[in-house]
């Protein structure tokens, strides 16, 4: 397959704010390989493509034949094969995103058949207790991991703690209250970092993931305390969320995992 051919088409668009989608990506005449969730896909687009008008102007403006390429974790379960899901936001002064914001339904894109990435729960004990923490987007990874994995009867706990500035930008809310209402064992606290801009007052934890942790709100509905001995943690999103709660991890007696010295703190950082 050529690497400069358009070989996917967009099955689906939600915008969910004027600056955050969810695209749906459809291939075209080849299957999406096996893949784990927490991995990532590659989209791409020409520099021809037209930018959305909230964007900022271009100063160097890409050659329109020049492919401009990025990668996006995956949010749809990995069984299901018909289309990749990602989670998106705008970066006005991006060269792709402004551009994956023109998209319509139907519209071809470019998605590379090879799906990587080492975030993933594939070295989990399948009893140990798990706490996804995200910020903006990066709760994608973990939406994979949830529609793939997550079940009735399950004895570990699955949380995940998700930051947003705003309320609306708290993306898959509904699925993820619903599951936390349905399931026992499952546990979804988002929080919001801005509450006095909010419409109407805002109910819930307010403040960033690392205030969260410390006051132990991402345990604090679990028969027994998080502890490095039966819990993994996941950290996806701004580099300072990741950078400062590895700090305090680090400090509770969590170890960052790494290929030569596995630990129970795993990080994905996203920009």
């Amino acid at each position: 397959m050529a690497v400069k051919e358009l070989n996917a088409i967009v099955g689906e668009i939600t915008f969910l704010t004027p600056e955050t989608m969810i695209l749906r990506v459809i291939p075209e005449n080849w299957e999406i390989p096996d893949y784990s969730p927490g991995q990532f896909a590659v989209l791409g687009l020409p520099g021809s493509s037209p930018r959305i008008d909230i964007s900022d102007a271009e100063e160097d403006p890409p050659a329109a034949d020049k492919y401009l390429m990025r990668s996006y974790s995956i949010a749809s379960s990995s069984k299901d094969k018909d289309y990749l899901e990602f989670y998106i936001s705008l970066v006005r002064s991006g060269t792709l995103t402004p551009r994956l914001f023109c998209l319509k339904r139907g519209d071809k894109i470019f998605m590379r058949p090879k799906i990587s990435g080492m975030f993933t729960l594939d070295q989990i004990p399948a009893d140990s207790n798990l706490i996804l923490m995200g910020t903006g987007t990066g709760v994608a990874p973990y939406m994979s991991m949830i529609r793939t994995f997550i079940k009735p009867g399950d004895s570990r706990n699955f949380t995940v703690v998700h930051g947003a500035r705003h309320s609306w930008d708290l993306g898959y809310n509904s699925e993820l209250s619903t599951l936390n209402n349905m399931l026992n064992h499952f546990h979804y606290i988002p929080s919001i970092t801005r509450p006095d801009e909010e419409i109407t007052e805002w109910a819930g934890n307010k403040g960033y993931l690392q205030d969260l942790w410390k006051q132990g709100v991402a345990d604090a509905d679990w028969d027994t305390p998080a502890t490095p001995d039966n819990t993994h943690i996941f950290l996806c999103g701004n580099p300072s969320m990741v950078e400062e709660m590895t700090t305090i991890l680090a400090a509770d007696g969590y170890a960052e995992h790494k290929k030569k010295e596995p630990g129970q703190v795993h990080l994905e950082r996203y920009w």
